[in-house]
């Protein structure tokens, strides 16, 4: 959420090798000290990537807040071990109408936030109305378009938030109308933006509620303490007032943000942290570490090309230039040299083992093909066929990323593989704050972005709805009525014949790869360098990337 979050990217983050997750603080209980405590302590020193750009569930739309969202927040479902879905703020399974339509879901009634409040079906209400309510803003409401009846006319200003199929039946059942029949429901209901808010809580804090950890409120297994809205460190205390409480072993969690890989792994190798990814250079050297460990994701990273800036169309709505870029680079050779971390070329925008087809079983991406593959001498010939029509010699691009180092040794190789292949091209790099480079993508000023989406649920549209016309996660200007189409059938017409909405999907992917609409770079993996004691730690394909629930230190 993939974010999947915006990591997509968004959810979203071009993140790259470091683990999202925190580091070391100097509390003597500290898991990561010398003496070994780490074997004695329900403690973890963890490493966070980037800083929480949002507190605010609603108004979240990156993989930082959703991790913070899935480990102190919980919904009608979680995510656990294997990403099997778990009954969370539900009692039990739902009844369903014969249509498939209405959901009842009966509430746990030991559920409470965390100054006591009991958590009710009014919260899940106030909080589904709040994210379709175009005045409040949310990016993620597209995620209730299609899905809860009335959320694409109250989006539109068709309709009121108050008539979205959502309602209280009393305080411990809910009743959730749907548009249509949604395969991927459940999957849907464990991510943050359908998690509960707490309506007295939220209003009585105004602006300012989600801006630190003070106005803020959980109810799930930890509480986020000391996070001031744009600090460096923060850490997870456990919830002494979570349903589950028992269950949860971690007493605390310390964070701290770190940009530099190499920095990350002196504080692994001094036992200040119990886990570190690693950039090519030191996954060389720990390859053969028995505490190294490969972890593959389902985030996609892809160049994001904004074909319309300041109300003006830009080069890059030109086809051709887009197909030259995407195909200028040397995929396999980035991801051995560069990441080194077990991440894979990608040439589609769905990613390599996460959805299968219905009916055969057939991996998506294995089915649909590959798109834009590198081809140096095809992508200079698109390119000169697109200096041609736009009736110039060259251009001059800024490729904006993240600031991390291995973002910028990235941003590096890429510049290399541009300017070499396609004569006449000046790449520019710009790299930014993840905060800052998410909110430069919200106001559509860029050129090119390394961009990444991790899914936010277990299904191929959770990235194929991200481009469709005026879509709040496209933020590029493309444009394709018929790929607008599709994504309409395969949300409305086949919402309930799974094989027919799958073809209909793998035709739309055609669509925006034959556009270049985007330029597909790679599949991620983590390496990673984990402590032996750290046990339970849960990362899942979608949703929030890491969850701690069911994590320990061993004794």
């Amino acid at each position: 959420m993939k974010k999947s979050k915006f990591y997509v990217f968004m959810t979203l983050a071009f993140v790259l090798s470091l683990v999202l997750g925190a580091c070391g603080s100097n509390n003597s209980s500290s898991s990561g000290s010398k003496s070994g405590n780490s074997s004695t302590k329900q403690v973890l020193n963890w490493i966070a990537s980037a800083e929480i750009p949002s507190g605010d569930p609603t108004l979240a739309t990156d993989q930082e807040s959703f991790i913070l969202f899935g480990n102190t927040m919980e919904g009608l479902y979680r995510i656990g071990k294997d990403d099997n879905l778990y009954l969370a703020d539900a009692a039990e399974e739902p009844t369903v109408s014969k249509d498939g339509k209405t959901y009842t879901f009966k509430l746990r009634k030991d559920a409470k936030w965390s100054n006591g409040d009991p958590v009710t079906a009014k919260d899940y209400v106030f909080s589904w109305q709040r994210a379709v309510n175009p005045k409040v803003g949310s990016q993620y409401s597209y995620i209730f378009a299609g899905v809860i009846k009335n959320a694409s006319d109250i989006l539109a200003g068709k309709k009121q938030p108050s008539e979205l199929g959502v309602k209280a039946i009393d305080d411990y059942t809910l009743q959730v109308q749907l548009e249509r029949p949604t395969p991927y429901l459940k999957s849907l209901l464990a991510f943050p933006t359908y998690f509960p808010q707490n309506q007295k809580f939220v209003e009585s804090k105004g602006k300012k509620y989600g801006t630190n950890s003070d106005n803020m409120l959980f109810n799930g297994p930890f509480i986020l303490k000391n996070w001031n809205g744009t600090g460096l460190t923060w850490k997870y205390v456990k919830n002494p007032n979570y349903y589950d409480k028992d269950k949860v072993k971690l007493q605390q969690i310390n964070f701290q943000v770190v940009k530099a890989v190499n920095t990350g792994v002196n504080l692994y190798n001094t036992g200040k942290v119990d886990r570190v990814g690693l950039s090519n250079e030191y996954a060389q050297q720990y390859k053969n570490s028995k505490e190294a460990h490969t972890y593959p994701t389902s985030s996609v990273f892809y160049f994001k090309y904004n074909e319309v800036r300041n109300g003006k169309k830009t080069a890059l709505a030109n086809i051709n230039i887009r197909k030259a870029l995407a195909m200028a680079v040397d995929k396999q050779s980035y991801v051995d040299t560069t990441l080194g971390n077990g991440s894979i070329p990608a040439n589609g925008l769905v990613p390599k083992d996460f959805v299968k087809d219905p009916k055969t079983g057939q991996d998506f991406r294995a089915e649909n093909g590959d798109f834009l593959k590198y081809n140096a001498s095809e992508a200079k010939k698109y390119w000169e066929k697109g200096l041609k029509e736009l009736g110039v010699k060259s251009l001059t691009f800024e490729l904006l990323g993240d600031d991390t180092d291995d973002a910028k040794k990235s941003s590096e190789f890429i510049q290399n593989q541009l300017e070499k292949n396609l004569p006449g091209l000046t790449l520019k790099l710009k790299n930014v704050p993840f905060k800052n480079r998410l909110q430069l993508d919200t106001n559509q000023d860029y050129d090119i972005q390394l961009a990444g989406w991790g899914p936010d649920y277990q299904d191929p549209m959770t990235f194929l709805d991200l481009f469709v016309t005026n879509g709040d996660n496209n933020k590029s200007g493309y444009s394709n009525k018929q790929y607008d189409k599709l994504i309409n059938e395969a949300k409305t017409t086949y919402a309930n014949n799974p094989e027919k909405r799958w073809q209909v999907m793998l035709k739309a992917e055609k669509i925006l790869m034959n556009d270049a609409a985007i330029g597909p770079l790679y599949q991620r993996a983590y390496l990673r360098l984990q402590k032996p004691y750290v046990k339970g730690v849960e990362d899942h394909l979608f949703g929030p990337d890491t969850t701690f629930r069911d994590a320990y230190v061993q004794k």
